[in-house]
């Protein structure tokens, strides 16, 4: 039996792997007590909020995947018109194109994936603009009637195209837009339930914002600090038919922060947390008729209202008799927040390691799942892969590795050293 040993030679290399691992183990921990809490508070009741094209929420990128799904306030990359475009204006080279994969399901099926193609171009020294398209595929699905037999196949598919601009406000803050036209053909056109179905399309738009300050120290050494927010897919209403049913898209509230240290010369550490609340409306307590609300709003309203009514429409837990059980309806609203965070290290800015957790309460979907991935740089190429470990229900992406590949393409001038004063 061999058994190798890594000799750490500086007093200074023992303290950072000390409080790297400290800060992975208190965060654990941290999530551990959230999965905890979720098992002993078995009186919540289901309510889970659905809405069109959720596709528009899948982590498309490796390297935030590998986050805990966290990446509004990471340094910013090519994939930042999903994250925030207001990091747009921090990138560091000229042109940088990013390309990713996920299988989808593939324990189960093998056709059905998303695919990533995202990119930038800087401007000037103020200002960048970016593009991406995203394209979900489900595979070839079999159409039959009420008595089994075929009518056709038909490979459903979603894609959405963007186009995004990053404004630098200060050495500090920078602002972003970006504008998203969606298209989702599930059906083909099929008759389904009596109605003809037609493909969904529409527009949405996201606004963000960026700060960073490079400019910190943390018992002597360098750090940076990253806050980011991003109001996304506020957008028309979808549908799938001629009638007057319409859905929400995912319009999504990201809130975030990374705080990076620079150990020594070769290493370095960022910690991250993300927080996600859709802002579109939490489904009522019906009657048992359903024709009467117990608790609640009605959801049937526009976007703009919707939007704000996500924040205080949450119904609460009812008990047997349609009564609002005192105190359940704020908890219902703080259950509608999902957490996502994560660490990232690089040795040289040419190795990276990379590990999270995302928690979505129980009673809102029960996504839980610890994250792993790993980073390799080389002159102009970037190769990223994660691996999602499930720790609840099954997960579409569970056990199933997904890789990005970044091509920076121009060199950079400057844009990331520290500003003056």
């Amino acid at each position: 039996m061999r058994i190798f040993a890594i000799s750490l030679k500086t007093t200074n290399m023992r303290k950072s792997l000390g409080l790297i691992i400290a800060l992975v183990i208190l965060t654990s921990g941290t999530f551990a007590q959230l999965n905890n809490n979720d098992q002993q508070r078995s009186t919540w009741q289901l309510n889970t909020i659905t809405t069109a094209v959720p596709f528009l929420q899948i982590s498309p990128d490796s390297r935030s995947g590998a986050l805990g799904d966290a990446g509004v306030a990471l340094s910013p990359d090519a994939n930042a018109t999903f994250w925030n475009a207001a990091k747009l204006a921090f990138v560091e080279e000229d042109v940088e194109l990013s390309l990713s994969y996920s299988p989808w399901l593939r324990a189960l099926v093998n056709d059905m994936s998303l695919a990533y193609l995202s990119g930038y171009k800087r401007v000037s020294k103020n200002q960048t603009i970016g593009g991406a398209l995203r394209y979900f595929t489900l595979g070839n699905i079999t159409f039959t009637d009420e008595v089994g037999t075929q009518i056709r196949d038909f490979k459903p598919n979603e894609f959405s195209l963007d186009m995004s601009f990053g404004q630098k406000f200060s050495e500090v803050l920078s602002g972003g837009i970006a504008i998203r036209y969606i298209y989702s053909n599930l059906t083909g056109g099929q008759n389904v339930l009596g109605a003809d179905s037609r493909p969904g399309m529409g527009v949405a738009a996201d606004v963000s914002v960026f700060y960073t300050n490079k400019r910190l120290q943390v018992n002597g050494r360098d750090a940076r600090l990253n806050i980011g927010a991003n109001i996304g897919n506020v957008g028309n209403k979808m549908r799938y038919t001629n009638s007057d049913k319409r859905d929400f898209i995912p319009t999504n509230l990201k809130l975030g922060t990374a705080f990076t240290v620079d150990l020594d010369k070769y290493n370095q550490v960022t910690a991250l947390v993300d927080f996600n609340k859709l802002l579109v409306p939490t489904p009522p307590r019906y009657s048992i008729d359903g024709d009467s609300i117990l608790a609640g709003m009605n959801p049937d309203v526009g976007v703009a209202t919707g939007m704000v009514q996500s924040f205080y429409d949450a119904p609460g837990d009812v008990d047997n008799e349609g009564n609002i059980i005192p105190g359940t309806v704020f908890k219902e609203e703080l259950r509608e927040i999902n957490i996502g965070g994560g660490f990232e290290y690089w040795y040289d800015q040419q190795f990276a390691f990379r590990t999270g957790y995302f928690y979505e309460n129980y009673t809102k979907g029960n996504r839980q799942f610890i994250t792993l991935g790993a980073g390799l740089k080389y002159q102009v190429l970037t190769i990223d892969m994660s691996y999602l470990i499930s720790t609840t229900q099954q997960n579409p992406l569970a056990n199933t590795l997904r890789f990005t590949m970044r091509f920076a393409l121009g060199a950079g001038d400057g844009n990331d050293e520290e500003p003056t004063e």
